[in-house]
């Protein structure tokens, strides 16, 4: 970026040029309101703004490293989701769109001003417990992850947004719950086979592997969850896990197999069935 004009356009236009993709235009755009403190649209306002020769390192150190393939919501430190900001690091995975379709299954499970018990596995940065305790004050959320460092995250974002109906225990899936039970368990747990390529790819590479990968075949998680849900789940109880999009099959088959009832998927934004779920089994 050395000797290019200085101002705005100029520093964006030469920096699209560094990024492939469609979305090249746009994450330049993030990175260098990123550096400045500013927003995007004051960008378009301003593209004559000559930004401060320490802003422009800033720009030039973030383009850098995501030429380098570094994900740009690790850059931004913050990745939206359910129209909640959330503080991301590379602790944890990255928020995804695809996982909204588990919160709105959630949501469409649990009547609202009513007092249920929900607990969300493998919490992350906390985006599944605290959008949907966002959307149900009277429930009360348990967020669950086996790593310290991602529950450190999940509990500051749930400060940072106010959200006071939301608790937090550390452990691995249900382990973690104790002798509790709950109307409704939701998890989006690692869910790619080990050896798949597609960890080697991307924005992949860059997160925690142990929120990706999950076995030979990617379902070790979910078996695990499957069969120790049941003693968590009161009677009526739901549980629902978000997968790849071509494992919707498998899951069922390993809900039928336990024994679950009312056993559905749901389809994401491009017609994959993404959720599946069911209630627990009878006794």
């Amino acid at each position: 970026m050395a000797g290019a004009p200085a101002n705005v356009r100029a520093l964006l236009a030469a920096a699209s040029l560094r990024l492939d993709g469609d979305a090249a235009r746009s994450e330049v755009e993030l990175l260098l309101a990123h550096a400045l403190g500013t927003s995007r649209s004051w960008l378009y306002a301003w593209p004559e703004h000559v930004p401060t020769p320490a802003q422009q390192a800033r720009f030039a150190e973030l383009v850098e490293a995501r030429v380098r393939g570094e994900p740009v919501a690790y850059l931004l430190g913050e990745r939206e989701f359910w129209s909640l900001r959330l503080v991301v690091t590379p602790a944890v995975l990255i928020p995804r769109a695809d996982t909204e379709v588990l919160v709105e299954q959630a949501l469409a499970r649990l009547p609202a001003a009513t007092a249920l018990q929900v607990a969300d596995l493998g919490t992350g940065s906390g985006a599944v417990a605290l959008a949907i305790a966002s959307e149900r004050a009277q429930a009360r959320v348990l967020a669950t992850d086996a790593s310290p460092a991602a529950l450190a995250l999940a509990r500051r974002n749930a400060h940072d947004l106010r959200l006071a109906n939301v608790e937090f225990a550390q452990g691995d899936w249900c382990a973690a719950l104790g002798s509790r039970q709950f109307d409704l368990i939701a998890s989006n747990p690692p869910y790619i086979a080990e050896g798949d390529p597609h960890l080697l790819q991307g924005d992949l590479r860059f997160e925690p592997r142990a929120a990706l990968g999950s076995g030979p075949d990617g379902l070790d998680a979910i078996r695990a969850i499957v069969a120790q849900a049941p003693r968590h789940l009161l009677a009526d109880g739901w549980l629902l896990l978000e997968h790849g999009f071509d494992q919707a099959t498998a899951v069922r088959a390993l809900l039928a197999d336990a024994g679950y009832r009312e056993i559905g998927s749901a389809r994401d934004h491009a017609g994959h069935e993404r959720v599946s779920g069911a209630r627990r089994p009878r006794a």
